[in-house]
């Protein structure tokens, strides 16, 4: 990727239709550069006929006024996570929809009124208190002190508040307790499954299993994102805000190309209602009617990302290579399928036992003591 710094700012480097351009991507975020970048790529697939300064930006980057000391003072969590982060994320990243939108209403008005600069370890853990109280799960505690974090590090890098007092924010941990669900399906269970899916959920339960894509993102890929010719598809919006390329193999190529041939033109989308054109958002329904008809029980279409993960492991690919898979900022976030890795290595370890058997050890004891004598 092009990507460069000029002091704090990242610039783009490109070479198009033989010309070399190199622009200011006017971010000192790396993931934030990277999209824009991204961004820029696909306009130009899609409008061959633009330059790159032509193509940026794709959006318009919401504008973050600079505040007076004054009223950078008096600024509120409520006012600067709605006039200000909310715009920043909106059409960045997945969970803005989901979850970050929706945040002020769930969270209490004492905590909304706080000016930012009031806001540090005490206030944060008076609001774990709270929602923990109010019968909130530890894993949703976690969820929104991790989006509360995430926002209060847009406002130090513009300077809405200082370094020390984000560091002071950081500090805060998460729950602990929190049960980290790993259900995953068998390979019996794939293929039951897959034999009871209705035919526009087959698809994209086969996606599911074939790249660990989580189902918002499945839901929102397009056919600018797929390509179909070097077996990639290209994921620009994700939970994390980074870019993420996920290698198509032979058997989702089949089924994507199927998808292809006999697409809508009217719309960019992979999985559509073909009556209507429209994408389809909300699959919860024939999702559970298939889990019931193959016999699965407990199970979430979000499983289908840890049966993924789940079957790379168990055949030894590495953790590295699974956490770039899926996505995972961190390692640690991977580990929890270290285990799988280890039973699969104990059961490879006792196939010698075919060879080398209790009565062959006893054998050897035998030769040996007759040696001896």
């Amino acid at each position: 990727m092009g990507l460069y710094k000029r002091g704090n700012i990242w610039w783009a480097s490109l070479t198009y239709n033989g010309k070399q351009y190199r622009f200011s991507l006017k971010t000192k975020n790396k993931s934030e550069a990277e999209y824009l970048y991204a961004q820029i790529l696909v306009e130009l697939k899609k409008n061959p006929q633009r330059t790159p300064l032509e193509a940026k930006p794709l959006e318009e980057k919401p504008e973050v006024k600079p505040l007076e000391e004054n009223q950078k003072n008096d600024l509120t969590f409520e006012t600067f996570y709605k006039e200000y982060y909310l715009k920043w994320c909106k059409g960045r990243q997945v969970y803005y929809e989901t979850l970050k939108k929706y945040l002020l209403n769930r969270i209490p008005d004492w905590f909304k009124k706080l000016k930012l600069n009031e806001i540090g370890i005490r206030e944060l853990e008076l609001l774990q208190t709270q929602l923990l109280n109010e019968g909130k799960s530890i894993a949703t505690c976690n969820r929104y002190l991790s989006v509360i974090k995430a926002s209060f590090t847009k406002a130090c890098e513009w300077e809405f508040i200082p370094e020390e007092r984000l560091k002071s924010i950081r500090k805060v941990k998460e729950l602990k307790g929190e049960v980290k669900r790993l259900r995953y399906l068998t390979e019996e269970e794939i293929r039951a499954l897959l034999a009871n899916c209705d035919p526009y959920l087959y698809p994209i339960v086969f996606t599911a299993l074939n790249t660990g894509m989580r189902k918002s993102e499945i839901l929102g890929l397009k056919w600018s994102n797929v390509d179909l010719k070097n077996n990639l598809i290209l994921l620009e919006k994700t939970k994390n805000g980074e870019r993420r390329e996920i290698p198509i193999n032979q058997a989702l190529r089949k089924v994507l190309l199927d998808l292809f041939v006999n697409r809508r033109l009217d719309t960019d989308y992979v999985f559509v209602n073909p009556a209507t054109g429209k994408r389809y958002t909300n699959i919860k329904r024939s999702f559970a009617t298939a889990c019931k008809k193959a016999g699965i029980k407990d199970f979430r279409f979000h499983d289908l990302r840890h049966t993924f993960a789940s079957h790379l492991v168990m055949k030894g690919v590495d953790l590295r290579t699974v956490q770039e898979l899926l996505g995972h900022k961190s390692l640690s976030m991977t580990m929890r399928y270290a285990h799988l890795s280890q039973a699969h290595k104990r059961e490879a370890v006792k196939a010698i036992e075919k060879i080398l058997s209790e009565e062959t050890y006893h054998n050897f004891i035998t030769i040996y003591q007759s040696r001896r004598r």
